[in-house]
């Protein structure tokens, strides 16, 4: 079992065709319709929103990828189509009609999903009208996926791609990972809009759990701004089944290969989302140690990576320790201050829960840089985490209050 070095360009996946049209719902007049195929058939996996505000195509996506199988998978940018009631709902599913009725398949083996605005109603007809050309541009290359990562982009300043090969018994399968993500994004469950394409011949069962785990350890394990969209969606997408004619479960040799490889490309994409945060100057991996339990960890870094006022003292590559070791204190877990140690770019300025000398203009020096580590260690235990998060700017603030103009 092999697997290859990762790369952030796009690699064609054998069983799927992509592309993607300019349908008139970005105001730039970029490609705003994505669209991936599997001619002959795909098994899924998928996780949506936690959010108890649903946009329509999570709602329609979820009763359509019940049986863990689909053949296409038709994503929209500029337009959210969530709050949007009934009007909303049918939208969606005329998108899974029409789109079912070009292709020759049943409406229920499409999955749809959306990316915008909130609470504006979708210009069907504008889906419906580019349909043709959508599925007339279909192609198995690289440069049609970068094409769907390109259409699917809102706020984001660059596309969202990693991937990678793995070898298992002498077969070569692929793992391309699409995603897009900038604002709004937060862990509780994918907080963005991803796709991950691969040729590897997974059991349905073996799908589920793989990438449950491989979301949890990646894209639950990142946030910009602590708010979770209404339109998450992860899909994994396997045609491997209906190419190699047989499967590969949780007990075969090669799966832990395949498993590492799918959680890998969906790391990076988190780390890229991270980074692309609005407005953002430097990505910050927030990492806790010597906590009671792993889940304890994950808590307290969370809370870090979502405090304002870290994210602003590192926008302005300030060493302000206070303002971390304040948001540990409030994420709600059990932990002597006295046993804290933090330290930040590489400088230790806390241990024993008190101050540490250092130079601030050494300080200054490390957090001027485009990735900042964050470390405390609570001294209480073995659990560890690592969250992916972003500096806080005058441009995010920008960015979201001229959002809709």
């Amino acid at each position: 079992m092999k697997e290859h070095i990762i790369q952030e360009t796009p690699l064609a996946v054998p069983g799927f065709l992509a592309s993607a049209v300019p349908a008139g719902l970005k105001k730039s007049g970029k490609d705003d319709l994505a669209l991936i195929v599997a001619p002959s058939g795909a098994q899924v996996s998928v996780l949506f929103t936690q959010s108890q505000v649903v946009a329509a195509p999570v709602m329609v996506s979820r009763e359509h990828a019940a049986d863990q199988s689909a053949s296409a998978l038709i994503i929209n940018a500029g337009n959210a189509n969530a709050c949007t009631g009934q009007v909303g709902t049918q939208a969606a599913l005329d998108t899974c009609q029409a789109l079912s009725a070009a292709l020759g398949i049943e409406s229920q083996e499409v999955l749809v999903a959306s990316t915008g605005v909130i609470g504006v109603e979708l210009p069907i007809a504008k889906i419906i009208d580019n349909l043709e050309p959508l599925i007339g541009s279909l192609c198995a290359t690289p440069e049609a996926l970068q094409q769907v990562a390109n259409a699917i982009m809102t706020t984001d300043l660059v596309p969202k791609i990693a991937a990678m090969t793995v070898t298992v018994d002498n077969t070569i399968y692929t793992v391309t990972g699409i995603a897009k993500g900038s604002g709004m994004v937060a862990p509780n469950m994918a907080t963005v809009i991803c796709c991950v394409l691969t040729d590897a011949p997974l059991s349905k069962g073996a799908m589920a759990h793989l990438f449950a785990d491989a979301i949890d350890e990646s894209l639950n394990c990142m946030s910009v701004d602590g708010d979770t969209s209404t339109n998450d969606t992860a899909v994994l997408m396997s045609s491997g089944a209906g190419l190699y004619g047989h499967t590969i479960d949780e007990s075969h040799t090669g799966f832990s290969a395949l498993k590492a490889a799918i959680t890998q490309v969906c790391i990076e994409l988190a780390r890229t989302i991270a980074k692309d945060g609005e407005g953002a100057t430097k990505l910050i991996d927030v990492t806790v140690s010597g906590a009671l339990t792993d889940e304890d960890a994950r808590t307290v870094a969370l809370t870090i990576a979502n405090s304002p006022l870290v994210k602003t003292a590192l926008f302005g590559n300030d060493a302000n320790w206070g303002r971390v070791a304040a948001a540990a204190g409030r994420a709600g877990i059990s932990y002597d201050q006295s046993k804290m140690a933090i330290t930040i770019g590489g400088i230790e300025v806390c241990k024993a829960g008190t101050a540490v000398p250092f130079c601030e203009d050494q300080a200054f020096a490390a957090l001027d840089r485009p990735e900042v580590e964050i470390h405390v260690d609570l001294g209480v235990g073995e659990g560890h985490a690592l969250i992916w998060t972003c500096d806080l700017s005058y441009d995010y603030v920008k960015i979201n209050g001229e959002y809709r103009s």
